[in-house]
Formats: structure tokens, C-alpha cells, sequence
């Protein structure tokens, strides 16, 4: 009775369409769970992903959730999770893409989870990182660490949304360092964001991350466009 009224004063609303959840129901209603544009490259080790970073930075294996197209579920959730503060999201994303990971081998030998840092100062004014949740989901199904005091941001960039596809290429030199080195080193790390573009953020990152010793690393994100 206490969750029929409380449901009455503050109903549970699908994130995307708006309409009121049903008891079975979180997060999004069944409608617009079956509208999202899955891209299951964790089935296909050759997926765009791969082919994408080919020759330009080497990956064990690329994957990601949800293609991404403008005026699409998948880029109303990812603007609610980043600038509407629900993180919930990305927890909801992570333990859905954490639990098929979990069941395909090419992603039972990650040691790590690593997230796409944001600056210190966008990190004190979102409040949060917005791919730390969907990390640490994943993390949880693979039942390994998730560190997020490795990848350091040290170089504070404009926004990524108002960029045109040239722009987001260029530019993306001395963003990242790494610290705490030696407890990365000899370790098969999961890389998680939560939208590839052109892939020039991550391709940084992963230019960081190799400078430590014996080390191997996959892609994992929300998105791709």
C-alpha cells in the first residue's frame, strides 16, 4: 500500500518517453527498452570498433552498448546522465553490458577497470564523472578492480557537443598522465567512456596507459556513434 501511494504522489517515469513505469519496470518502460539500437560487438571481435583504432593505437578487444544517433533514446539518455545528475543510468547501462561481458572470453581475462577521467575542475562543478558508475558496474560482473586514481586529466578541454568532427581530432596531445604506474603494470585493462565519436579521447588515453609495462587493453563504452 505505502509503495501505491508513494507511486500516486512521485510515479517512477520512463527516463526517454516520459510515461509512468509499471511494476516490473526500472528505469525505462518496456517500449523504448526494446526501441534501444543494441550493436552486440562483443560477439564479433572484428567490429567497427576495431577497425576504427587499427594502426592507430592497439587494442585487445573493442566493444559498446548502444549505437548513437541524434534525436535517439540512446542520446537522450546519455544527455540525462551527463548534465540531469541521473547517474542511475549509468549503473542501469553498466550491469546490463557488464552482465554480457561477463559470458563472452574475450573479456574474462581483464584484470582492471579504468575510466576517461574528467578535469578536477569539470569534475567539481558536474559533481561527478559520468561514465564512474557504468565503470563500476562492469567492474562488479567481471568481479574486478575499478581505479579510478591511475588516468589523470591534467589538461581541462571546452565541451565535446558543440565540436565538429575535425575539431574533436585535433587538440587531444598532453590531456592525460598517468600515476600509481606499478598497479597497472602486467594487467589486461578495460577502458570504459560513454561515447566513441572518432575515438581521438580514447586513442590519448591509451597512449598514456601503454607507457606502463606489459600491458594490454580493451575498450568498453555507453555508446557509439
Amino acid at each position: 500500500m505505502l509503495k501505491a501511494l508513494l507511486n500516486i504522489f512521485f510515479p517512477k517515469v520512463c527516463l526517454t518517453c516520459q510515461l509512468q513505469l509499471i511494476d516490473n519496470e526500472k528505469y525505462l518502460c518496456t517500449t523504448c527498452r526494446h526501441k534501444l539500437p543494441l550493436t552486440n560487438y562483443h560477439l564479433d571481435k572484428s567490429n567497427f570498433i576495431s577497425k576504427l583504432f587499427f594502426g592507430r593505437a592497439k587494442i585487445e578487444n573493442g566493444t559498446a552498448l548502444l549505437h548513437f544517433e541524434k534525436k535517439s533514446i540512446t542520446q537522450q539518455l546519455i544527455h540525462q546522465l551527463k548534465y540531469r545528475e541521473q547517474q542511475q543510468i549509468g549503473s542501469f547501462l553498466g550491469a546490463w553490458l557488464g552482465t554480457e561481458l561477463s559470458h563472452c572470453v574475450d573479456y574474462t581475462t581483464i584484470d582492471i577497470v579504468i575510466p576517461v577521467p574528467l578535469h578536477k575542475k569539470k569534475l567539481k562543478s558536474r559533481g561527478y564523472n559520468q561514465v564512474s558508475k557504468f565503470g563500476k558496474e562492469i567492474a562488479k560482473s567481471l568481479k574486478v578492480e575499478y581505479m579510478d586514481d591511475v588516468l589523470i586529466k591534467v589538461t581541462n578541454t571546452s565541451s565535446q557537443v558543440t565540436k565538429n568532427r575535425f575539431s574533436r581530432w585535433t587538440g587531444k596531445n598532453d590531456l592525460f598522465a598517468l600515476a600509481n604506474t606499478h598497479k597497472i603494470a602486467g594487467k589486461h585493462i578495460l577502458l570504459v567512456d560513454d561515447i566513441i565519436t572518432t575515438g581521438a579521447t580514447l586513442e590519448a588515453c591509451i597512449q598514456e596507459l601503454v607507457k606502463a609495462e606489459n600491458i594490454k587493453i580493451s575498450i568498453a563504452t555507453i555508446a557509439i556513434a
